[in-house]
């Protein structure tokens, strides 16, 4: 039976029980330091706040890699956190063996989450890019090492905390409560400056990568500088100068990485997308990539990796977006996304067109509309024409204040609803806050993805716009998406699952409308009213039935 024990009061005398078994007092545990016990202390929770944030950074960087290389999916996430957190658990437990050794083993965790961490991102990005298309048994290898980085980072980062714990209590014993609550406050804070750092300085100002490289450099130099000034008499001799050679090694790998970075870069982007890349920034908003348009090759944009336009085809998509919707009045259109310009130089074809509004949430994407030129010439320069209004901001938030009643066409030309940040574009709420927007007898036109490849999620668009009062047709256009995927995942993708086609709904709030060309409007080079027939023919051998709507708190809507 174990007697309690009351818990002895700050700073007073205890004795425990020592690695041989015998008892000991806490005044023979105090080690020589070469600063005051304060101070000592302060230090150790110095270097608590820094591996904190350190360690959060990682855990940030690995769910930013899973959205940014594989698809913005909340499953995604939700795995690497899990996992981490799990492995965590896992890493406390071990750590309970290297209490006897806890400076050492501390010194020694981190400068391996140091080089875990910092190279982390680069590995990762190297492996999509270079292995990403090769299919078969290697189909789902870079989401496996991204679960092994994220186990690897989370057992490491779980190793931290009882270490630490064990070093501050051999500066000055303390009651268990205490030390607990300075390590945990230590702990929190430093994750708050790290969460804050990652998406306000480290990634927009460095990057990922760099960002990554910097961290695992910041976390070997405090977790290395922490065991060799403070704890350096609880190491042996050899114990030393391997800490030392170990820490060396490490920078020296963070520095040339971070040396090379911009090389790797350029090399993993050509590997992706060809030798052709033309331009590629990283706006407020996402990446942003152009190839060819130049030399007769077709421009092709891509939005965070996805294959957002085609040169090859992207007439045939945007004229089967804009022209079915603008047979009848159509004064006053609204361009939701579309900051390409191109739904806009289809949309100003029409004669009796007096205003378009272009709300567009990535400012970088339309500034390259205007002033690239492949890509305005492509646009017709639609973009600069006084009867378009452009509007940055994002298109949910916009239309809770756009006045009632204001526009004859809505054309929602915005990105898969797979992709996390674009589910409440495509949510019940939303298409109220079109319908509101749109004038007696107006219509709505929504691409709603592949049809033969995704027709759940296809459907589901349809679903949803019946659920806000809304009555719809379904229409498919068959394409050429050969090689790229441009639903929710980003990069190369194999032949079976390339989106071949895109599936439209055209929806007004009396009766369901019937796509159609307007016989007064110009005529579309792919499309025409036999055709538009077939396609609604096509497109309803796919419905499928009973689904229910997506809104705001449960989004149906599969990644």
């Amino acid at each position: 039976m174990i007697e309690p024990q009351a818990p002895a009061p700050p700073g007073s005398t205890q004795s425990w029980d020592g690695p041989d078994g015998s008892r000991v007092d806490d005044t023979a545990s105090e080690l020589p330091l070469p600063v005051g016990q304060g101070t000592g202390r302060w230090l150790v929770l110095a270097g608590v706040f820094v591996c904190a944030a350190c360690g959060l950074v990682y855990e940030l960087e690995l769910v930013a890699l899973a959205a940014y290389l594989m698809g913005d999916s909340v499953v995604q996430t939700s795995v690497v956190l899990s996992v981490m957190v799990f492995a965590m658990g896992i890493g406390s437990l071990a750590a309970k063996r290297l209490r006897r050794h806890a400076a050492a083993g501390f010194g020694a965790i981190e400068a391996a989450l140091a080089l875990v961490g910092g190279c982390s991102v680069m590995a990762l990005y190297a492996v999509f890019a270079w292995t990403g298309d090769w299919g078969g048994m290697w189909a789902n290898g870079p989401r496996c090492l991204l679960v092994a980085f994220s186990l690897a980072t989370g057992l490491l980062i779980g190793a931290e905390v009882p270490l630490l714990m064990e070093l501050i209590q051999r500066i000055r014993r303390q009651d268990a409560g205490g030390a607990v609550a300075d390590l945990s406050a230590a702990d929190y804070v430093g994750a708050l400056v790290g969460g804050l750092a990652f998406p306000f300085l480290l990634l927009p100002v460095l990057g990922q990568l760099t960002g990554a490289l910097i961290t695992g450099a910041v976390n070997a130099v405090v977790g290395g500088a922490l065991v060799l000034g403070l704890f350096r008499h609880d190491l042996t001799r050899r114990a030393r100068r391997l800490l030392v050679v170990a820490n060396v090694c490490v920078l020296a790998l963070l520095a040339s990485a971070a040396v090379l970075v911009d090389d790797f870069e350029r090399a993993a982007r050509h590997a992706l997308y060809g030798e052709d890349v033309r331009v590629a920034v990283h706006t407020d908003v996402q990446e942003v990539l152009l190839t060819g348009g130049r030399d007769g090759r077709p421009l092709n944009l891509f939005l965070d990796g996805r294959l957002r336009v085609s040169g090859r085809d992207e007439l045939r998509y945007h004229e089967a977006l804009v022209h079915p919707a603008m047979a009848g009045r159509h004064t006053r259109v609204l361009v939701l996304g579309g900051g390409d310009g191109l739904a806009a130089r289809e949309v100003l074809r029409h004669p009796g067109v007096r205003r378009v509004d272009v709300v567009e949430l990535d400012e970088g994407v339309v500034r390259l509309a205007r002033h690239d030129p492949a890509l305005s010439a492509l646009n017709a320069h639609s973009l600069d024409d006084p009867r378009v209004r452009v509007i940055t901001a994002d298109a949910f938030d916009w239309l809770r204040t756009a006045p009632p009643a204001a526009y004859d066409v809505v054309v929602a030309d915005l990105p898969h609803p797979g992709i996390t940040a674009s589910t409440k574009l495509y949510a019940q709420e939303f298409y109220g806050l079109v319908r509101r927007a749109l004038a007696p007898g107006g219509r709505l036109v929504v691409h709603g993805g592949a049809v033969a490849s995704r027709p759940r999620d296809f459907w589901t668009v349809d679903a949803t716009l019946r659920a806000a009062g809304l009555r719809t047709t379904a229409y498919r256009v068959r394409g050429r998406q050969a090689g790229f995927a441009a639903g929710p995942d980003r990069g190369p993708a194999d032949t079976a699952r390339a989106h071949r086609d895109w599936g439209f709904v055209l929806a007004a709030d009396r009766h369901a409308p019937r796509p159609r060309l307007d016989p007064a409007g110009p005529r579309p080079r792919t499309l025409t009213d036999s055709s538009l027939a077939a396609d609604i023919r096509a497109a309803e051998r796919t419905r499928v039935r009973g689904l229910r709507p997506s809104t705001l708190v449960h989004p149906r809507y599969t990644d």
